[in-house]
């Protein structure tokens, strides 16, 4: 028996050497970003804090969302432990800036795909499709599109600041006085301190306020302006932004599927369906 017990623990260790030795081989092979984030020993992740259900701070302070899970699963993919990431929170305006300045290894906050943004920053392979939704008050002074539209340019709406945040609105309601806002919880308060009538958000972040606060919201029943999101990393790193897409595409489709359909129903409320054997698209 002592020499059974013997042989399992030369085993074990053995086991635990050779691991170690591919995690450090791993990283010393690694060129670029995936070595350097590889050697340091943890993902630096740029995200928001204040936009449900993508990311935002819980009852108890933890950060938590769907942007904060997809950096999980990174995480993951790299170390076997998605636990090993750091988290800067930044504002909308600073996504591309810290990602040109190297202040973080990827962003991954709830960010459209564009081709001018292209022109800074590398896109990973789109892990949602969005569209914009208009959130109104229960108590306010109009309940569907219909009467926000027949308003005119009397109804207000607030959204965040972005350079085609006016075309964006004005392409579902082209009279409408738009409000611009710099930072996501700011649209929400304009609606609730009856500064704006509606605010044109994420159908996703509709949803999910509505959910929150069944007395307290409407949705206006009306969805346009279909968009990508991706996470954004430094151009010129082929290896780490494929090293990225192979991990999303895994997650969305293959061996990680089952984490992400977990955290696609968490915070959508939806169950999405096993990928089909078979063609991989």
């Amino acid at each position: 028996m002592k020499k059974r017990h013997i042989l399992a623990s030369i085993i074990a260790a053995s086991a635990l050497v050779a691991s170690s030795l591919v995690s450090a081989s791993s990283a010393t092979a690694a060129t670029g970003k995936l070595g350097d984030v590889l050697k340091r020993g943890k993902l630096i992740v740029g995200t928001g804090t204040g936009n449900a259900p993508w990311h935002f701070k819980d009852a108890s302070g933890a950060l938590v969302g769907f942007d904060i899970d997809i950096a999980k699963m990174l995480a993951k993919g790299l170390f076997e432990d998605e636990t090993k990431v750091e988290f800067v929170t930044q504002t909308s305006d600073s996504r591309i800036p810290n990602i040109v300045a190297d202040k973080v290894d990827i962003t991954c906050q709830f960010m459209t795909v564009t081709p001018l943004r292209a022109q800074s920053v590398a896109f990973s392979s789109p892990y949602y499709r969005e569209g914009v939704g208009l959130l109104l008050a229960k108590g306010g002074k109009y309940k569907t599109f219909a009467e926000l539209l027949k308003a005119g340019s009397k109804a207000k709406i607030s959204v965040l600041q972005n350079v085609n945040a006016a075309d964006m609105v004005h392409a579902a309601l082209p009279k409408a006085t738009v409000q611009q806002y710099a930072d996501v919880p700011l649209i929400y308060s304009a609606i609730d301190s009856k500064r704006a009538d509606a605010a044109a958000t994420d159908q996703s972040s509709v949803s999910w306020y509505i959910a929150q606060n069944p007395t307290k919201y409407l949705d206006s029943g009306y969805g346009w302006w279909p968009q990508t999101y991706s996470c954004a990393v430094q151009q010129g790193d082929q290896v780490w932004l494929n090293f990225v897409n192979q991990v999303l595409n895994e997650a969305m489709s293959g061996v990680e599927f089952a984490t992400y359909q977990k955290s696609f129903q968490k915070w959508f409320g939806v169950k999405l369906p096993e990928p089909k054997i078979g063609y991989p698209r």
